[in-house]
């Protein structure tokens, strides 16, 4: 049976049942209070906590049978995973009236109640969106990257980032269903989404299913904006494209870490432009460099779906001049390396891969081909390396990568000029536990310093102002080791040497393997750094890095539906305002 002869209407009337004890109750996704956007595909689950009859089950919706609201019945799973535990499943479904829904599932003896909100979109407000994500920007990342771009006099900076002039602005909270502290998974699976859940899933609900890619799913803003919108998709990173965050506007999996079968997922979504690093996971086992667990060549795969494939920056560069249907960029094995290492010190993998492209030209790329549709397009960009340099306390290139980030907001910003036809959003998926507290007062260019660098971090009026030189015509300046630096540190962290020095090397690696299995140590490589403190972490040894943390993030909008991103929200409805504006939840 199609999607659409399921999408049957129905908001029947509610009959009220007592309610059940805690400890018996059944489990019912999608969850209670979820908001569900009317007409999106669904997986209906119901968990009983023991083995059930399947004569006495029973699941409802509004107190009427669920098989006649969705046109078929959920299948009974009498010992799901071989273990005394039955389930009742149906997949694919959705619901295309408005209204309260109220499900009741019973094993005959014991019954659980949730309630779901499906809401529609109003009239559609904007022809394109372009989500860009900071990974891990905390407003400590958006002063400093300010502080280094436009400089600052006596407490008056001398510019503002691009995002800073958006008119709109929220702050998003971003927990999920098991935790008060989110990862990239469940935090961008639910601006992707609209619904909660939990930490490492993607387009799931985190159910007790043993086989990760067998949860219930939930329809992506990818998927809906192709199948609803008939729109164009990017996905753009400078992360591997499998990575978290990107993979979350195509992915249906419990484990974030299952790159093999996002490629897959990649491939049966077919985004129109889709572009990062990652390209191990693309190619065959027995070829150097891959991380695939198969003989699988998902290069040539793509290229027999019609995507042209670029591999560096010249590449990248024709293929937009060329305007082929669909382009897959990949231009590292793993990660791309950030801006810091890319334009001034040569560090990370930039000998082995010399001609990665700039975030911005990526960016430039993707809307010269994506615009292409007349229906519009909807763009994901991520600048996910803030995230990546933050949990390796490596400050200053997470600093210059925010600053790519506001270029590339720029590039967005200068492609759609004087048209009210885009809606941009600049938003976070998370927040670290990190503040600049102040400078750090060491002439790195002279000898080095006597006494323990610790005592020369100026706080309150001794900080002064940081002195890295003049930024170039991007926002870089072209030193970050200057005598004057900012002192950007984090409230969780694992035991490691602080150098209090930028690493001119290579991006930070503050951890060891620890004697005891799944346990770190400080990195001894840094105990010799002159100045170089060792600090005992605030977090268990079992962590190797800084850690994510729990408040809100900040988001700035522009452009037609901007004016919704007000006050406090939730990172569901930063989905929910999408789909307003683009009217994903209007019948065609």
């Amino acid at each position: 049976m199609s999607f659409r002869s399921l999408l049957l209407a129905g908001a029947c009337a509610f009959a009220a049942f007592p309610a059940a004890s805690p400890a018996a109750a059944q489990t019912i996704y999608p969850i209670d209070n979820a908001a569900i956007l009317v007409g999106s595909m669904f997986d209906l689950k119901v968990e009983f906590a023991g083995l059930a009859n399947p004569a006495a089950t029973r699941v409802t919706i509004n107190g009427v049978d669920h098989a006649q609201l969705f046109g078929k019945a959920a299948g009974f799973i009498e010992k799901e995973d071989g273990k005394d535990q039955s389930a009742v499943l149906l997949r694919d479904v959705a619901i295309t009236t408005p209204g309260k829904y109220v499900v009741r599932a019973t094993d005959g003896t014991n019954a659980k109640e949730v309630t779901w909100e499906v809401y529609d979109t109003p009239e559609r407000m904007a022809k394109n969106v372009i989500l860009f994500i900071g990974d891990g920007m905390t407003l400590a990342h958006r002063t400093a990257a300010r502080m280094l771009a436009k400089g600052i006099t006596e407490g008056k900076f001398h510019g503002r980032l691009s995002f800073d002039r958006f008119p709109y602005t929220a702050l998003v909270s971003t927990s999920g269903v098991e935790s008060i502290v989110t990862d990239s998974a469940n935090s961008a699976h639910a601006y992707t989404t609209g619904h909660k859940s939990s930490n490492n899933a993607l387009g799931v609900y985190a159910a007790r299913n043993a086989n990760t890619l067998d949860h219930p799913k939930v329809e992506t803003l990818g998927s809906l904006a192709k199948r609803v919108g008939d729109m164009a998709v990017g996905v753009v990173t400078n992360t591997e494209i499998e990575d978290a965050t990107p993979a979350s506007m195509v992915a249906h999996t419990r484990r974030r870490s299952d790159y093999d079968d996002i490629v897959r997922m990649f491939l049966d979504a077919k985004p129109d432009v889709m572009m990062g690093g990652g390209a191990a996971n693309f190619l065959p086992k027995s070829t150097p460099g891959s991380r695939r667990k198969d003989e699988v060549d998902y290069i040539a795969k793509f290229k027999e779906a019609g995507y042209v494939v670029a591999t560096d920056d010249a590449e990248m560069k024709a293929a937009g001049a060329a305007s082929p249907a669909k382009l897959l960029g990949l231009f590292n094995l793993g990660n791309m390396d950030g801006a810091l290492d890319r334009r001034f010190l040569k560090g990370g993998t930039v000998k082995r891969f010399p001609n990665q492209p700039d975030l911005t030209d990526q960016v430039k790329v993707a809307l010269q081909l994506l615009s292409r549709n007349e229906k519009g397009f909807m763009l994901m960009v991520e600048s996910g390396m803030i995230d990546k340099y933050t949990h390796s306390l490596d400050m200053e290139r997470a600093v210059y990568d925010t600053i790519l980030l506001d270029n590339a907001v720029k590039a967005a910003m200068d492609w759609v000029g004087d048209r009210n036809d885009t809606l941009i959003i600049v938003v976070a998926d998370h927040s670290h536990p990190i503040g600049i507290v102040g400078t750090v007062n060491d002439d790195m260019s002279g000898p080095a310093p006597t006494g323990s660098l610790r005592d020369k971090v100026g706080v309150y009026e001794k900080a002064g102002f940081p002195n890295y030189p003049k930024p170039d015509a991007e926002g870089y300046p072209d030193r970050v080791d200057v005598s004057r630096r900012l002192a950007i540190f984090s409230a969780g962290y694992p035991d490691y040497y602080e150098t209090f020095r930028p690493k001119l090397d290579n991006p930070n690696v503050p951890t060891s393997a620890g004697p005891a299995p799944s346990t770190y140590v400080a990195n001894e490589a840094y105990a010799k750094s002159p100045g170089a403190l060792l600090l005992t972490g605030t977090l268990p040894n079992s962590v190797n890095a800084d850690v994510h943390s729990a408040e809100d993030v900040i988001l700035s909008a522009i452009g037609p539906g901007a004016e919704q991103f007000r006050g406090s929200i939730d990172n569901t409805d930063v989905f929910r305002y999408i789909v307003n504006a683009l009217a994903l939840g209007r019948k065609k």
